[in-house]
Formats: structure tokens, sequence, C-alpha cells
């Protein structure tokens, strides 16, 4: 089993075996080379102080992004009332929790193996003056071709939007496919097609 094969179980057992695991779905786990030259470019698109992976991690070879969607039921049970549910509050920790814990057993899976590696806490990363972002889980999830941004700013996945992102830089270089651009699954700016986001938004906050 290769290195990459061995951290998408991991990702995949930790979620399944959860004491949260009602709230989740099976992860998406991507790579990304921290040589591409898309995370010099995000100092340009979200700040200046947008660290780059070897700000992380000074010997940083790759980037593991992973994406744990919510359940259908949480999901829907958003859909009840103008303000967030119960369940999809309780999703959003839990789902923080998770990552946080997900994040440090690979560090520490991964010394075991003589691999170096790090990471960025799950939230509340950001600066509280600007409410810029030290790092943006979403923009490594692009990267790693997991997915895109839509009209509601969000990445959207093959499992769609509704999850928590979370990143492990690491010092073992993990080989890239090299696979077709990343998937356009915004049915708006795939053909114009949706708006539900728009639509549905109960305080209007998109446009």
């Amino acid at each position: 089993m290769s290195l990459k094969e061995e951290i998408i179980e991991f990702i995949e057992k930790m979620v399944l075996e959860s004491e949260s695991k009602g709230f989740f779905r099976k992860p998406i786990v991507g790579f990304s080379s921290a040589k591409n030259p898309l995370y010099e470019q995000l100092k340009d698109i979200v700040g200046p102080e947008h660290l780059h992976p070897k700000d992380i991690l000074p010997n940083a070879q790759s980037v593991v992004s992973f994406f744990i969607p919510f359940s259908e039921s949480v999901v829907k049970s958003n859909k009840e009332n103008i303000y967030a549910s119960r369940d999809w509050g309780k999703s959003y920790i839990e789902g923080n929790k998770l990552i946080n814990q997900i994040s440090e057993k690979l560090i520490e899976y991964l010394a075991n193996k003589n691999i170096d590696a790090s990471t960025i806490k799950a939230t509340h990363n950001f600066d509280e003056k600007t409410l810029r972002s030290a790092w943006s889980h979403r923009s490594a999830a692009y990267i790693a071709n997991m997915g895109k941004f839509g009209i509601n700013r969000m990445i959207i996945t093959k499992e769609g939007c509704a999850g928590r992102f979370g990143t492990v830089v690491i010092s073992a270089e993990i080989p890239i496919e090299k696979e077709e651009s990343n998937i356009e699954y915004c049915l708006y700016y795939k053909n114009g097609s949706c708006l539900k986001c728009i639509e549905s938004c109960p305080q209007d906050a998109l446009s």
C-alpha cells in the first residue's frame, strides 16, 4: 500500500469510527504539491498574511486536504427554519473537533514513519481585526482538485459543499497524478441553470 493510500484509509477510518460519525458521510481526501505555484498566488488573492505550506512546515513537500461532508439528515434539518438547526450547529462543532483529532493523530502516525507533518486548526485561525485567515483550507482543497468555488463562494465537491475541510502539510512527496481540470459542480457556472443557493438564503446574503 502506498503512503497516499495509507493516508486516505487512515482518514476514512477515523471518520467512520468517530463518536460523532452519525453527523457525517465518507470523507474525500486530496493531495497537492507544496511547490504548486498556486500557493504563491494565494498571497495576492487572499492577502499577504496567507501562509505558504513551507511557512507551516519548512521541509514541506505535499499538502493533504480532506473534506468531511455532513450527513443528508443534517443538511435537510437546516432547511426547516430561517435559523441554523441544532444538528447543523452540533455537526459544525463536532466536525471541527474531528478535523483537529484527525490532523493530530495523522501527524503522530507519520512521525512513526519518520515523516514530518504539521497542521492549521480547523477554524478560528483568523485575524480579529481584518477577519482574514492565515490559511484557507478551501483554497488548499481547490489546489488539490477536490472541487471548485461556486457562486456561493464555497468549494463544491462531488459530495456537495455542506461539511468541513482540514489540512495537514507533510515532508513526504506524494506523487500527484496529472488530472483533468477541477470538475465544475456549480450548475450556475456550468450552464447558468441554477441559483438555488441565492434563492434559498434566508438572510439574502448572496447576490
